[in-house]
């Protein structure tokens, strides 16, 4: 090491004698084996070199230019710490991810420094060790929104937050809007809803949410309910699996999610007056927020438009053939549609309606 830094300086100084200006031209100046680096770097990084250490061309006239964003001071990190004599970051300083960095580790270390996410977890894990957080405020706190709690308790995780929630479903609540309707066989059908065969439905809210609930179809069958069972906040469901479940009478019907995704947030006007969810199912009735998965492929599998508006009318015609001749001659000649089939029907089973509509049934 001593013999290669004194042949460093002997360099240096038969440089100036000769009248070589050390500060514009890149000279290999440091205790290192060269062919070693060269190896390293591939040669468009030494290509402008010659071995006694003289550039071809001023540094400056090697800058590069690289497009997009980059620090004003690109040299690379090793460059910077004198270890070799030229070489421009092209990565945005990201050495964590560089096979540059990677391999001048290797070639400096007896062992391998760790690769790609090992990388990345080991720095977090030095991180941890030397740091902690000491305070965590909760953001609704500070904004003022409410005196307590002055700390999060939920690692900032505000889907499992129950304050965030009924602040969230809130402002959701108020948020709701009016659809507008269109009437299919006596049944309210809202326009720009996806329903899923098992008659709930899902509406994408403008900041990528999507709200679920029932739909006038089930409401009118099942009539004013008794209880509606919801998924906690931070529930995972899933498309086509039981997301709720509906109570009548000491009757239950369990009903299908439209879409798959995480319960961010549920309404709990429902749990204290589950009879809005036969009343208004579109508006106020509705029953849970989602943060979305797959969402593209699971809007395939649901009905939209027209197709919604034909799926309705064969229903209806299925519930005529249950209810009878009767209520069939009475359909035919325009009479009303009965609001709480159930309620007004006793001799209707239950069980056969939840088969049939909500394509789900209890264990047995």
């Amino acid at each position: 090491m001593k013999s290669k830094i004194s042949k460093s300086k002997e360099k240096k100084k038969d440089m100036k004698e000769k009248g070589v200006d050390a500060k514009k031209l890149i000279g290999i100046d440091q205790p290192f084996d060269y062919e070693e680096v060269a190896s390293i770097t591939a040669p468009e990084y030494v290509r402008n070199l010659h071995r006694d250490g003289v550039a071809v061309l001023p540094y400056e006239k090697l800058r590069k230019n690289v497009p997009g964003f980059h620090l004003f001071e690109d040299r690379c990190i090793w460059m910077k710490a004198g270890i070799i004599n030229f070489r421009l970051c092209d990565g945005d300083n990201d050495c964590y991810n560089c096979p540059f960095d990677q391999a001048m580790r290797s070639a400096m270390e007896e062992k391998a420094p760790p690769k790609g996410n090992e990388r990345q977890t080991d720095w977090v894990n030095q991180l941890k060790e030397r740091y902690q957080i000491v305070a965590t405020p909760c953001i609704h706190f500070k904004s003022g929104r409410i005196e307590s709690p002055k700390e999060c308790s939920n690692n900032y995780e505000c889907f499992h937050c129950r304050v965030h929630q009924m602040l969230y479903t809130k402002k959701q609540a108020e948020a709701v809007e009016r659809p507008k309707y269109t009437n299919v066989s006596g049944y309210r059908v809202a326009d720009d809803y996806y329903y899923h065969i098992g008659h709930s439905w899902v509406h994408l809210e403008h900041d990528g949410w999507s709200r679920i609930g029932i739909d006038d179809f089930i409401s009118k069958i099942s009539g004013p309910l008794d209880t509606i069972t919801l998924p906690p906040v931070g529930a995972f469901l899933k498309q086509g699996e039981i997301g709720w479940v509906l109570t009548r009478n000491g009757n239950k019907a369990s009903m299908q999610s439209p879409v798959s995704g995480t319960v961010f947030a549920v309404n709990d006007r429902i749990k204290k007056e589950p009879e809005i969810a036969h009343n208004d199912p579109y508006g106020e009735g509705w029953l849970c927020l989602l943060d979305p998965a797959n969402l593209r492929f699971n809007l395939k599998g649901l009905y939209f438009g027209k197709e919604s508006f034909q799926w309705i009318d064969k229903e209806n015609q299925s519930l005529l053939k249950i209810l009878g001749s009767k209520y069939e001659r009475l359909a035919a000649t325009g009479g009303g549609l009965i609001d709480d089939i159930f309620g007004e029907i006793p001799e209707i089973s239950w069980d056969r309606l939840v088969r049939t509509f909500f394509r789900t049934a209890e264990k047995g």
